[in-house]
């Protein structure tokens, strides 16, 4: 399960369908995540308890290890998957609308051969399996 940027800081931030998340989470074989969504979930978390990102840094980290995640390095191969995804449901081309963040989790994802745990309603009009 590739576990989007939304996902991570809905559960640390205890957004009220957290508990709904970690559920879905716990039902995982395997987690992973990428460095742009632990970037996306830093920034976001920071924002949200109105701290420096370094604060919210180890928070993240801390969910991470203890999720047993597993960031995967972001590759051409995976740049080039972004940009098709990007191409397909992006931002002015697709009712979904995918951000750069949300086309590399998507792309993730599909290179993991893995379902995607992610919050909003961008996703579901894609034709990623969802979690």
């Amino acid at each position: 399960m590739f576990l989007d940027a939304s996902v991570i800081i809905g559960i640390i931030a205890r957004e009220p369908d957290a508990a709904s998340l970690a559920a879905r989470l716990g039902r995982a074989t395997n987690a992973y995540t990428s460095s742009i969504a632990l970037y996306e979930a830093v920034l976001g978390l920071a924002r949200i308890g109105n701290m420096p990102p370094a604060q919210a840094l180890p928070i993240v980290e801390q969910f991470l290890g203890e999720v047993n995640a597993t960031i995967i390095a972001i590759d051409a191969a995976l740049g080039r998957e972004a940009i098709a995804a990007s191409g397909r449901f992006g931002r002015g081309r697709h009712p979904a609308g995918l951000n750069m963040g949300d086309c590399f989790a998507y792309a993730c994802a599909r290179q993991l051969d893995v379902s995607l745990l992610c919050k909003g309603d961008d996703f579901p009009q894609t034709d990623a399996v969802l979690a």
